[in-house]
């Protein structure tokens, strides 16, 4: 049986109030680079899984304790330090054939809707753009965790969002038949990104 609608936003006000002390205001976070990724993997020759990441994430979100949906993510990626850990296929991603970086240097998210699914959990729908192409998509997030100061006295949240998008939806077409059936690359590609956020207003 699922929760009741009362049940469910009790619960949402409590997931919020054990992040933010009550009387939190909204506040943006900006997203701390140097402890986020983006992260995907795809399946190689139907058989075997291969992940990558981008290091190269930025953007802000703006966070309404009060009223979630009034919040606001913004995040670019950049598609040039795309890192599978072998150089030869980071070099083929980059080319025209996947991502052409030389053409589409970032990779952007807008978000539309973002809404509570569950105590600590976020759906938040929004607008992703890949190779040129936008689709509407949605992230299950989880967080954002409860905020920490660090030792520079900067305010600090986490947060991670999951989500799962067919490739060819965005123009990234290249591909190869195999002998026997089946292509070298898989269609449906899984996506994480990872990040921790500073209060852009602390010390």
């Amino acid at each position: 049986m699922g929760l009741s609608l009362s049940r469910l936003c009790a619960a949402a006000a409590i997931s919020a109030a054990m992040v933010f002390p009550a009387g939190a205001r909204a506040a943006e976070w900006r997203i701390d680079s140097a402890h986020a990724a983006a992260q995907f993997a795809v399946k190689h020759m139907m058989i075997s899984t291969v992940r990558g990441e981008f290091k190269g994430v930025t953007g802000t979100i703006y966070w309404d304790p009060q009223d979630i949906t009034k919040s606001k993510v913004s995040v670019t990626i950049d598609a040039t330090t795309v890192n599978t850990g072998e150089p030869k296929r980071d070099a083929h991603l980059k080319s025209a054939d996947f991502f052409d970086v030389a053409k589409y240097p970032a990779m952007t998210f807008q978000s539309t809707k973002i809404e509570t699914a569950g105590p600590g959990k976020l759906k938040v729908t929004g607008d992703l753009t890949i190779h040129g192409v936008t689709k509407s998509v949605v992230l299950d997030v989880d967080g954002p965790t409860q905020a920490i100061k660090d030792p520079y006295g900067n305010e600090r949240v986490a947060l991670s969002g999951t989500t799962r998008i067919n490739r060819q939806d965005f123009g990234v077409k290249w591909n190869s038949p195999m002998e026997g059936g089946g292509v070298i690359v898989g269609d449906d590609v899984s996506i994480t990104i990872d990040a921790e956020l500073v209060k852009t207003n602390a010390k």
